[in-house]
């Protein structure tokens, strides 16, 4: 990904999303690095502050530049003219800068809130949702269905919005078309199996974390609930958050298919590596 990232194809609008997007898949797995230590934080109040900054920047970048493909895609299907004209590098960069920002302006009040907390036996917790509450973040369920909504409601609506529409033209097409029929055929059905592919990742990774977040918020506004509640949310936490790093590893494989220059380069990088090795092989 830091290689399509630092030499994009300037031809190429969705090569650029697709490596931006990568980059921030790269970003997720070093955020992720320090997340073995355990229970137990000895790394102090800052660098928590900054490792959940640079968790959630990763997390929700990765989440809005697959929404950015997802309206390239179906700007590309449904308005081609359009498309024409907006399908230039400059405009993709400009895209890219502002889904930085937003995401930015999302998430660097975390910078303001404590997060961590010393447990009775001594251990320091970090990033764990009873440091939230207790006063840290005054209307703490307003805020958390607030980010759902901006950070996951109005992306899975978008994409699945797109995706839908371009099934829908994909059908007309493969029925409209009667001169090669089977190659259009084909192409739709390969397709068909990448949106399938990309929306299942999105809905795997993404939706159980926020699906979760969401319900025992409502919860919250409802009623207070018991420890036994509380402690089963906190451990579905723990799950949900791997399901959402998982994602890092997931979406080169999306990228693979959704955009052709990223499979292009991934090749090419390929039979250099083997070449390369061959030529070694061969000197030896």
């Amino acid at each position: 990904a830091l290689h399509f990232f630092v030499r994009p194809d300037p031809c190429s609008p969705g090569l650029l999303l697709c490596s931006r997007s990568g980059l921030t898949s790269l970003g997720n797995l070093f955020v992720s690095l320090p997340l073995p230590l355990g229970f137990h934080w000895p790394l102090g109040e800052t660098l928590c502050r900054v490792t959940a900054l640079l968790f959630y920047v990763n997390t929700y970048a990765g989440v809005n530049f697959m929404t950015c493909l997802a309206v390239d895609r179906f700007v590309a299907v449904v308005l081609p003219l359009r498309y024409t004209r907006l399908c230039r590098a400059r405009t993709v960069r400009y895209v890219c800068v502002g889904v930085w920002v937003l995401v930015l302006v999302q998430t660097l009040p975390l910078l303001s809130v404590t997060m961590t907390r010393v447990e009775p036996d001594g251990t320091t917790t970090c990033m764990e949702y009873p440091n939230f509450e207790n006063g840290a973040v005054e209307g703490l369920p307003y805020v958390l269905i607030g980010a759902v909504v901006m950070g996951y409601g109005i992306p899975v609506a978008t994409i699945l919005c797109c995706y839908l529409v371009l099934l829908w033209k994909l059908r007309l097409v493969t029925r409209s078309g009667v001169s090669g029929r089977g190659h259009r055929s084909l192409r739709s059905r390969k397709a068909t199996g990448v949106i399938a592919g990309v929306v299942l990742v999105f809905v795997v990774c993404f939706s159980p974390y926020h699906i979760n977040i969401l319900q025992y918020m409502i919860r919250k506004l409802r009623y207070t609930p018991d420890c036994t509640e509380l402690q089963a949310f906190q451990m579905s936490l723990h799950f949900t958050v791997c399901l959402m790093n998982f994602n890092c590893c997931l979406d080169p494989f999306v990228y693979f298919f959704a955009c052709k220059g990223y499979k292009r380069r991934v090749l090419k990088m390929l039979r250099v590596q083997v070449s390369a090795s061959f030529s070694s092989v061969d000197r030896t």
